[in-house]
């Protein structure tokens, strides 16, 4: 098995570009900072690209750089060396698209507070959480927390944004291509933030979102779940839905067991290396099995004919 050999769009353009024609499959990523290049990430907790394995030669060029990378999926349009490669009529035709992205999204809509700077509600159709006066029945579970107008909201965000990808595809020598994108595994709230040098301390992410809307601590793992697990059944359900996001594959990343962190730590506590980011051995995980996914798609079995 050879490991994806991962480029930049700035050694496309040295001096010396590399030579794509060698390989088998040839990949277009982008994506947020389970994709990033940082060497303080990549020597932290890795990314998904260096543990993806196939068993013919393949490479990628990976657009998500060494900062933030894709914060937000309407950031597409402002990156433009991942623009311009799936778009320019002079681009490569790639084999397939990989993509990370919806997981900045959907932290970003589970930290929007109640409140605005001015102290002024926030509707539950803007926001994921409810604060305690709008907790559902106990019956309910931890869906009682949840704000299903506000999921509907991010939910018709992100189809928008991913039609929009599939239109920019379908505009270059990539048109039709398959497009793979992973759901997210699922993280245990807790104070572990990044130490990254490049990028300085961020994060933690969901623990103080948590805390802001005083939830029960006894939940958060399970509150948790139910996000990624919304967002996990969200892909899944654009992929199935072939005629309004054609060439779309989605690998469920909630399938493959992870060693959950411990409540409360701090550091890099069982496959993950702070809150919301695997580690290396996350990351060799999720990413061999996602391997598996795309190499069917990219080489699907041999048909045998039916004799007659």
């Amino acid at each position: 098995m050879d490991h994806l050999a991962c480029f930049t769009p700035a050694d496309l353009q040295s001096p010396r570009p590399p030579d794509l024609a060698p390989y088998r499959w040839r990949l277009l990523a982008q994506g947020d900072s389970w994709f990033s290049a940082s060497a303080a990430k990549l020597n932290a907790h890795a990314n998904l690209l260096q543990e993806l394995v196939f068993d013919s030669p393949a490479c990628a060029i990976n657009c998500a750089g060494t900062g933030d990378a894709l914060a937000h999926m309407v950031d597409l349009e402002s990156a433009p060396d991942f623009v311009r490669l799936l778009t320019a009529a002079d681009a490569p035709a790639w084999n397939g698209i990989l993509l990370s992205v919806g997981g900045n999204d959907l932290i970003d809509a589970a930290k929007t507070a109640a409140h605005d700077g001015e102290g002024k509600d926030v509707p539950l159709h803007l926001r994921l959480l409810r604060r305690q006066t709008e907790w559902g029945p106990p019956s309910a579970g931890v869906a009682r927390y949840f704000s299903e107008p506000g999921w509907a909201t991010y939910a018709e965000y992100l189809r928008t944004n991913v039609r929009h990808l599939l239109t920019l595809r379908d505009q270059g020598p990539s048109a039709g291509k398959p497009v793979f994108m992973h759901c997210y595994a699922v993280p245990v709230p807790r104070p572990a933030g990044s130490e990254d040098s490049e990028l300085g301390a961020r994060g933690p992410w969901l623990y103080p979102a948590l805390k802001a809307y005083a939830l029960p601590g006894a939940d958060w793992a399970a509150i948790s779940r139910l996000m990624v697990f919304h967002l996990a059944q969200l892909l899944k359900g654009m992929a199935a839905d072939q005629t309004q996001f054609p060439g779309l594959h989605v690998f469920d990343s909630t399938s493959v067991p992870l060693a959950p962190a411990a409540p409360g730590s701090s550091g890099s506590s069982g496959d993950w290396h702070n809150e919301i980011h695997l580690n290396h051995s996350g990351s060799f995980k999720i990413a061999r099995a996602w391997s598996e996914h795309i190499q069917k798609v990219l080489n699907p079995p041999a048909t045998v004919e039916r004799r007659r």
